[in-house]
């Protein structure tokens, strides 16, 4: 006789790490699927158990009951991910994959980090995407700062996980590349190995400061791309504001001591063409409702998603200040969502900036 599903979920699993992801957002949802994908290189007895943790009650219930999310429509979650409230269970981890808004870091890991023993070499991976505002920190740096060190006075192993990652398609399992960045090389090669599968390729980098520069600034660019779909600027004008996009990105990353290259690379130019070009994309599809005339705030106010290019874009402008970088459209950008400037005004101010050379970086 056939074992019933819901015994079949109990069964014990192989010995593999124990990975709990933080999160039931959308990049929550997919990388704990990704995680049961069969990752490349790894045998049967490595296998993860996979728990994903949410503070909503019912968000949580429902995805444990039904397996799916109204976040992320089509996308069943795999049968071996289990599905809990429990603060308590980041004490076996073994890594914890970080999917929660940047500008909710903070308080959430200051209600968690109590669970996390001192003793143990836990690793954290960062998904997120954007700067805090007040702090001006980067996802991983915000990590650090809550956590702290561990009792031998070593910093934990932390590194982000980043790319062109649209999650709808990764939902589907469409042939996708993403980079494992972190200092600690030991750490960036086991979320390579952890996540890598058939059709998702993660190549690993030490540059963690221009992977989390590259992802939160791709999305302030993003929202000036939006902007131009809903002027109807055509695809002219966007590739253009995609290669200035990325000048400003490199420029401001290498003023705080990233690698140039990694922003030609796939955390650099591959996900900022993603973000500017797909429909699906949330800071695009918010920037081509202001340029088609709708207020900021009533776009955020009905929108199911947290919009990270809008935060975001006060700590870039904050960032940008203080490292005496010159970034055209960010300040645009900044422009229109906070201090009243019409779209139209704001591409035509920067039409009108004054004739001179190219440069990038």
């Amino acid at each position: 006789m056939a074992t019933p599903k819901r015994q079949q979920r109990n069964q014990p699993r192989p010995a593999g790490p124990r990975v709990v992801v933080l999160g039931v957002g959308q990049m929550g949802l997919v990388c704990a699927s990704m995680l049961t994908a069969g990752s490349v290189g790894v045998g049967a007895g490595e296998r993860p158990e996979v728990v994903i943790w949410g503070r909503n009650a019912d968000d949580v219930g429902e995805l444990a009951q039904t397996r799916r999310s109204a976040r992320l429509p089509g996308f069943v979650l795999p049968e071996g991910v289990r599905v809990s409230i429990r603060d308590e269970e980041l004490g076996g981890a073994d890594v914890i994959v970080s999917a929660i808004p940047v500008q909710f870091s903070r308080d959430v890991w200051r209600r968690l980090r109590q669970y996390i023993p001192r003793e143990t070499r836990v690793g954290i991976v960062s998904v997120a995407k954007g700067i805090e505002n007040e702090t001006l920190l980067r996802p991983s740096q915000i990590l650090a700062e809550v956590l702290g060190d561990d009792l031998d006075g070593k910093p934990r192993p932390i590194g982000v996980l980043t790319g062109p990652t649209i999650a709808a398609e990764l939902a589907r399992c469409l042939p996708a590349t993403m980079i494992a960045a972190s200092d600690d090389a030991a750490f960036a090669a086991r979320i390579q190995r952890m996540f890598s599968s058939s059709w998702l390729r993660v190549y690993t980098s030490s540059d963690m400061l221009g992977a989390e520069i590259a992802g939160a600034v791709k999305n302030v660019i993003a929202i000036a791309a939006g902007v131009l779909d809903g002027l109807q600027g055509g695809y002219n004008a966007k590739s253009a504001l995609l290669a200035r996009g990325l000048a400003e990105i490199a420029r401001l990353g290498a003023a705080m001591g990233a690698s140039p290259e990694t922003f030609f690379g796939i955390a650099g130019v591959g996900d900022l063409a993603t973000s500017c070009f797909s429909p699906e994309g949330r800071n695009r599809s918010l920037g081509e409702a202001l340029g088609k005339g709708q207020k900021l705030d009533a776009y955020l106010k009905n929108s199911p998603y947290v919009v990270e290019g809008v935060p975001t874009t006060r700590s870039v402008v904050d960032l940008a200040r203080k490292y005496r970088v010159e970034m055209p459209i960010t300040s645009a950008v900044h422009a229109v969502l906070f201090e009243g400037l019409d779209p139209l005004s704001a591409i035509g101010q920067l039409m009108s900036r004054e004739l001179k050379g190219e440069r990038v970086g």
